[in-house]
C-alpha cells in the first residue's frame, strides 16, 4: 500500500511539469512610422528568415499586438504552421504575459514592439542583456524557456538574432 502512494504522488508531481519556450521578436521593418504601415521589402525577407528559423520549434500560440506590421511578421509561420494569429493589448505588459503563462506546455511566438519586448522578456523572468532596442534593430529574437518540474521551476534566456541585416 506504501508503494502504491508513492507511486501515486509521484504521477501527480509529473502531472505539474511542464515545459514551454516563448519566441520574442520586435516586428520587422515597416515602411513609416504610422501605426497602420505595413512591411519592407527588407521586412518581408526578415518575416520569411523567422518562418524558417522557428518552423521545427513545434509552436502551438501565436500573439501579436493589433498592428498591421505586428501581424504581418507572424503570418508567414502562421500559414506554414496553420496556427491562429491572437490578438493581445500593446499595453499593459501584465496582460500578454499572463496569456504566455496560462499557455503552460505550450511554445509561443510573440511579436511586439520595441518598447515592449524587453519587458515581455522580463515579466516572464528572464534578464535580458540589452537595456533598449534601437529604432534600426529588427533582428532580434529572445528565446525564454520556462521549466516547471517535481523541484521547482527554472528560467532560461537564449539571445539570438535571425535575418539577414539589410541596407535601408
Amino acid at each position: 500500500m506504501k508503494n502504491v502512494l508513492v507511486v501515486l504522488g509521484l504521477l501527480a508531481g509529473l502531472t505539474g511539469c511542464s515545459t514551454s519556450t516563448v519566441f520574442i521578436v520586435r516586428h520587422a521593418e515597416k515602411v513609416s512610422e504610422a501605426d497602420t504601415s505595413s512591411l519592407t521589402t527588407a521586412g518581408f525577407e526578415r518575416v520569411q528568415a523567422l518562418a524558417d528559423r522557428l518552423e521545427d520549434e513545434r509552436i502551438s500560440l501565436i500573439l501579436t499586438t493589433p498592428y498591421r506590421r505586428t501581424q504581418q511578421t507572424a503570418a508567414p509561420l502562421a500559414r506554414q504552421l496553420n496556427v491562429p494569429i491572437e490578438s493581445y493589448p500593446g499595453q499593459p505588459i501584465g496582460a500578454v504575459v499572463e496569456r504566455i503563462q496560462r499557455a503552460k506546455g505550450k511554445n509561443t511566438l510573440v511579436v511586439g514592439h520595441s518598447n515592449t519586448i524587453l519587458d515581455i522578456v522580463k515579466g516572464l523572468g528572464a534578464v535580458p542583456t540589452q537595456s533598449q532596442i534601437e529604432p534600426g534593430d529588427h533582428d532580434n529574437l529572445f528565446v525564454v524557456t520556462r521549466q516547471k518540474g517535481l523541484f521547482g521551476k527554472s528560467i532560461r534566456l537564449r539571445e539570438e538574432t535571425y535575418g539577414q541585416p539589410t541596407a535601408p
